[in-house]
């Protein structure tokens, strides 16, 4: 408190500018143009996140540069009466609450006068100082908030080009796997709001999914045999043998049932009766793919690209191998859906796979 009961942090005054002679003359003052202003108030609106501003901020702010008239500063010379009815009829504590927080973040500058009235006096030759709310720190950081505003607007705009680019990515994943795991949870992840540094990863995830569904998972995982070293070399060699005829050669010819069923046994101990023809090797497939985790719609529309007959072969041979392919479903999205389809040759692959086996019949 004050000597004069007065609480000496309304007295305080701050150093006020004493504009020239040439206001008084008619000759407008250098300052910011009105649409100037109105572009920077728009810059602080979007960026209001930023400095910690609420709506109710943002409202207060627009209504003290309503008052404010081209060519007559940028000082708001309005009591908070008029403010707060100008605002919508918030509280004068609320104003004041608004006003202070605009001062601690340095875009507003209070000029008190002695008896705390707002307005301008002038002297004979044309001076003038003003008392009020001056705007002059909002508009000096001018290039400070369009700045930010541009950035956050380029982040949003990077942000929904990710996201669209993810929301392509899984429907073509989901085309070929509907049952993709990856792809429930990246569109679980995408309800909520994301950095563009998550929307980032989330795409690189997808990415690797689809390259990993368009080229073959090959990468044989050779089975232990009692042998010596020398014969698990063999083993190793005669596994990458059966990968490359997977994947080479470009003769479409299907391979004769009988040979397919015999090669195969692994599928044929599945079936509940004799497979006497290609129908039966297909319903067969059929029951097979969802069993290997080869989802019934990706079978369908690799029978329709490929043939149900190439399709059942892929299915066979793919369980045939067993162990020695990762992933079931990306591999057979590989060699009837995707970049290796025209490489895919079941008659050369089931030759190898009947020397290798010369147990089968």
């Amino acid at each position: 408190m004050g000597q004069n009961g007065l609480r000496s942090t309304n007295m305080a005054f701050t150093k006020l500018s004493v504009q020239s002679a040439d206001v008084g003359k008619g000759i407008v003052p250098a300052s910011t143009p009105e649409t100037d202003i109105w572009a920077i108030f728009r810059a602080l609106r979007d960026t209001r996140s930023l400095f910690g501003l609420r709506p109710g901020h943002v409202q207060t702010l627009q209504a003290m540069l309503s008052f404010l008239k081209h060519g007559h500063g940028d000082t708001v010379f309005a009591s908070n009466n008029e403010i707060c009815r100008r605002i919508g009829g918030i509280d004068e504590r609320t104003l004041r609450r608004h006003i202070d927080r605009f001062v601690e973040l340095g875009f507003m500058k209070r000029q008190d006068s002695p008896n705390r009235k707002r307005y301008r006096v002038k002297s004979s030759d044309g001076r003038s100082i003003s008392y009020g709310l001056s705007l002059t720190p909002l508009l000096e950081r001018a290039s400070e908030l369009l700045a930010a505003a541009q950035e956050m607007e380029n982040a949003r705009r990077d942000r929904i080009f990710i996201r669209k680019q993810i929301l392509t990515k899984l429907v073509h994943l989901e085309e070929a796997d509907p049952e993709n795991m990856l792809s429930h949870e990246v569109r679980r992840v995408l309800r909520r709001k994301l950095s563009i540094t998550e929307y980032r990863a989330l795409l690189g995830k997808l990415n690797a999914q689809c390259e990993q569904m368009s080229t073959a998972v090959d990468t044989s995982n050779t089975v232990k045999l009692s042998a010596n070293d020398g014969q698990d070399v063999r083993h190793h060699s005669k596994s990458e043998k059966e990968q490359k005829d997977l994947e080479s050669a470009n003769d479409d010819e299907v391979p004769e049932l009988r040979n397919l069923t015999a090669v195969c046994d692994q599928a044929t101990s599945f079936a509940t009766s004799s497979l006497k023809n290609w129908f039966d090797v297909e319903n067969h497939a059929r029951t097979l793919a969802p069993m290997m985790g080869i989802h019934t719609t990706t079978f369908e529309k690799a029978a329709r690209k490929v043939g149900a007959q190439k399709a059942s072969c892929a299915i066979f041979i793919i369980l045939q191998l067993n162990s020695r392919i990762r992933d079931f479903g990306a591999y057979f999205h590989s060699i009837t859906m995707g970049r290796r389809e025209s490489d895919f040759n079941p008659t050369l692959l089931l030759k190898r796979l009947s020397r290798v086996q010369p147990s089968c019949p």
